[in-house]
């Protein structure tokens, strides 16, 4: 089984990032990440892995009926490797190391053990999962577990407390703000993601933590896009907001629920708070209406926003 988090690699050395559980067509939905070269992994941001493979791979681009949305995909027969998340990291565990990251990332998983946190239940994703990092590189764990998720958030605080961990500085926080190109301002981002409890830093190394809980809650039956749209809600229902998607249920006679498939927005608001949503209105055939941000990489134009209960 593919999962998201999940790496793949082809035959012509290229690595996806899988993006969605299981298979529609006998395609892996993925996001081409890396590609082998004579000097190692070359990353590659949206605009290069697109013209890659339009220019030289176009097997790899799909139009998916059920997302009703161009996106990559790589065929079942063409994964020559499968990189997984949690088997990486027991790999890492048992292997004798001078790589300065992989040294941040054993320091901060074996203290997650000294406070009875069970990593059996974490993998490393990111450049990690296939020894692609750098020496700034920062380390992506996933979690397969909510409440040793949500054990993990409140440890990460009182380890901060206890001056055992660090908060980001201003520094870091800008960097991860442009890194994500967030819709809103910068003081606006830090603000979302200070109260996440998701992001903490060990030895000056960023380390981010996310939720790999498949939401069973998500229509399987293809929608359609209805267009652009920016509303207001009232949260109802939070409880799947560090899920994979996201999912923000909302009081509306016309919306569902809004569904978040990047990790900007992912955990961004809580119970009883009032947002502003940019995304897509989809409807799928039982009629059931749902708002997507995040359905791009980027989701550029999209974004979940804390507002006042009065705006």
């Amino acid at each position: 089984m593919y999962y998201p988090k999940d790496f793949i690699q082809t035959a012509e050395g290229l690595v996806f990032a899988v993006v969605a559980e299981g298979i529609e067509e006998e395609k892996i939905l993925c996001f081409l990440r890396y590609r082998q070269t004579a000097s190692g992994w070359q990353k590659l941001d949206t605009p290069d892995a697109n013209a890659l493979l339009a220019d030289h791979t176009p097997d790899y681009r799909y139009y998916s009926l059920l997302k009703d949305t161009h996106c990559h995909a790589a065929s079942i027969a063409s994964v020559t490797h499968h990189f997984q998340p949690r088997q990486r990291l027991q790999q890492l565990l048992l292997q004798p190391t001078n790589d300065p990251v992989i040294q941040d990332l054993l320091c901060f998983v074996r203290l997650l053990q000294q406070h009875a946190i069970d990593i059996s239940a974490i993998g490393v994703t990111g450049s990690l999962l296939i020894g692609a990092q750098q020496p700034s590189s920062d380390i992506d764990l996933v979690f397969y577990d909510r409440h040793i998720f949500q054990q993990t958030r409140q440890l990460v605080q009182e380890l901060i407390a206890q001056q055992q961990l660090q908060t980001l500085n201003d520094e870091d926080w800008l960097e991860a703000y442009q890194r994500r190109g967030c819709e809103f301002s910068f003081s606006d981002y830090v603000w979302h993601e200070q109260r996440k409890a998701n992001k903490v830093m060990i030895n000056g190394r960023k380390v981010d933590l996310s939720l790999l809980i498949i939401n069973v809650t998500i229509d399987e039956t293809p929608f359609k896009k209805l267009g652009a749209v920016t509303r207001t809600f009232n949260v109802s229902d939070a409880s799947l907001a560090y899920d994979y998607p996201a999912i923000f249920k909302v009081a509306a006679d016309d919306v569902d629920y809004i569904v978040c498939f990047t990790a900007t927005y992912t955990g961004q608001a809580i119970m009883d708070e009032w947002i502003e949503v940019a995304g897509q209105l989809e409807v799928a055939e039982n009629g059931t209406r749902r708002i997507v941000v995040g359905a791009s990489r980027e989701a550029q134009g999209e974004y979940i926003k804390v507002i006042e209960p009065n705006a």
